[in-house]
């Protein structure tokens, strides 16, 4: 696949991804407003219902006390109409406040246009008010003309207007008295639980009460103000809609139960965000390890031209030369040719098992029995089969075995692969003569090997990858060291069918070490 096409196709992907995320998060982080939304609707309409509550119940209570006035009016007496109803006596102030209120009652008449000389009669009603505070002083007022009298309480027409005077009475006496003598925690907690889960609102709630901004001793526990969770409702509204007292209430766990409403919605939404997210990178990791895969497939193609291409041709020009009448005849010359193409047949087999063995490992086929082996003999074992390598490279191999037990459960032929295939490494990546040591030694329960080079070193990119299949590190011209990137993946995948682990050290123009790790006996 093109570079740039690639690039696009990435591009284009990563952006529809990105659109699909943003487009649902919008989505939950609307779905929670609106939730908010909700939340704030009913919290408020609770707290409106609470407070209409608590001034019903205090108008209530004043009611009752009306109407046992007004019913036993013939019977009442003038000191108890003055403890009760018309008087009440602040000790803490040392006043007594005195409260009045009598109708008034005007006839009127409204002209009909619809009609000629036509009128409607109505009849307008209206009161007044009276009121007295005196310090120390009882007033000798005319009580007995301040008591509604049975017409008015029994009238059906002025139910209403009763309501507005005695609504006006409570406020005007109940607002000298402390707040604490008005409400209760109880009833304030209750009234609050009460509407809270009329509109299934099931989340733990605290409360405060204040006097303009000033705590009172109104509350439920430790109670503070927090602009995001609190909301609040007056207390004990007046006919000009004015109030000394506040009810706040807070939701300390309001946005864990604002989740708890969306959840249905948000766990599903989340869900496939993660499964998109998830989706995406394994198809651009497939795309890219597909792409990684064709890049090698094609460097492997072409190494193994060249890999079977320099015996081929070797072998033609031999049996041209057998062809040769000068030479068919010269026994030596025609053996010598012989030996040749044995060689580079030889040559090319081996090629080739290398690739069926490392294509046997990869679907685990490969038969490796392992027997009791003592690994400094497949060391010099492998030596054997390096040391005309290493000789025609005027190089050098040092020993340094220092493991006392170096008997290990391992394949003789395969393991003697391995040690050959990296020092055959250690001597093609070194540009002057290979020095190779080769170093042993234990730990508690293994067995370390050490191969250390002065070739021409690796870095760290390099040292992640160099045991991959088919990976051999770029260098401009990938034929300057023959190969197929096929060694060191069949090194790991050995050395792993023994229990064993791998790696590489190494720095960039001073030499490698690798390591390999194997369980003693």
């Amino acid at each position: 696949m093109n570079r740039k096409v690639f690039i696009l196709i990435i591009f284009l992907m990563s952006i529809s991804l990105i659109g699909i995320i943003a487009v649902q998060i919008y989505w939950i982080k609307n779905s929670i407003e609106l939730s908010d939304n909700q939340f704030k609707s009913d919290v408020n309409a609770a707290l409106i219902k609470v407070s209409e509550n608590i001034s019903d119940r205090e108008l209530n209570d004043f009611y009752d006390l009306y109407s046992g006035l007004s019913e036993n009016r013939d019977s009442i007496t003038e000191s108890e109409l003055k403890t009760y109803f018309y008087q009440q006596i602040d000790t803490a102030k040392q006043e007594t406040f005195e409260y009045a209120q009598t109708i008034l009652e005007e006839n009127y008449k409204f002209p009909v246009e619809f009609f000629e000389n036509d009128s409607i009669e109505f009849k307008k009603l209206y009161s007044k008010e009276e009121i007295t505070i005196v310090k120390n002083i009882v007033s000798d007022r005319d009580i007995e003309a301040l008591i509604p009298t049975e017409s008015f309480v029994k009238h059906k027409e002025l139910v209403s207007l009763e309501k507005l005077l005695l609504n006006n009475q409570s406020q005007i006496m109940y607002s000298r008295l402390p707040i604490l003598q008005r409400i209760s925690n109880q009833e304030i907690t209750l009234n609050l639980r009460r509407e809270l889960l009329q509109r299934e609102i099931k989340t733990p709630f605290k409360y405060g009460v204040y006097n303009n901004d000033f705590a009172t001793k109104l509350k439920s526990g430790y109670f503070r103000i927090d602009a995001d969770k609190t909301y609040k409702v007056p207390l004990f509204v007046n006919n000009e809609g004015q109030s000394e007292y506040q009810l706040y209430v807070s939701f300390p766990d309001k946005k864990k139960y604002l989740l708890s409403t969306v959840w249905k919605i948000l766990v599903p939404s989340m869900l496939f965000i993660l499964v998109i997210i998830l989706a995406f990178i394994s198809s651009l990791y497939q795309m890219i390890k597909q792409k990684q895969i064709s890049e090698i497939k094609t460097d492997f193609i072409n190494n193994m031209t060249h890999e079977f291409k320099t015996p081929i041709a070797t072998i033609n020009l031999a049996l041209d030369a057998i062809k040769n009448p000068k030479i068919i005849d010269e026994k030596e010359k025609v053996l010598r040719y012989v030996k040749m193409i044995r060689d580079e047949n030889k040559r090319m087999h081996a090629q080739v098992e290398n690739v069926l063995r490392i294509s046997k490992l990869e679907k685990n086929q490969l038969d490796v029995s392992k027997e009791k082996q003592d690994i400094h003999d497949l060391i010099e074992e492998a030596i054997t089969h390096v040391e005309l390598l290493i000789n025609s490279k005027k190089g050098k191999i040092i020993l340094h075995l220092d493991a006392s037990m170096s008997e290990v459960l391992a394949n003789e032929f395969h393991f003697t692969n391995v040690i050959v295939n990296m020092l055959d490494n250690a001597i093609k990546y070194s540009n002057d003569a290979p020095t190779i040591d080769i170093f042993t030694e234990n730990t508690s329960k293994n067995i370390i090997i050490k191969i250390k080079d002065n070739g021409i070193g690796m870095n760290k990119n390099v040292q992640k990858n160099v045991f991959r299949k088919f990976y051999r590190e770029e260098t401009g011209n990938i034929h300057n060291v023959k190969g197929h990137g096929l060694g060191l993946a069949y090194v790991k995948k050995i050395v792993e069918n023994h229990q064993g682990i791998v790696f590489v050290e190494s720095e960039k123009g001073k030499g490698s070490t690798f390591s390999i790790k194997l369980p003693l006996i």
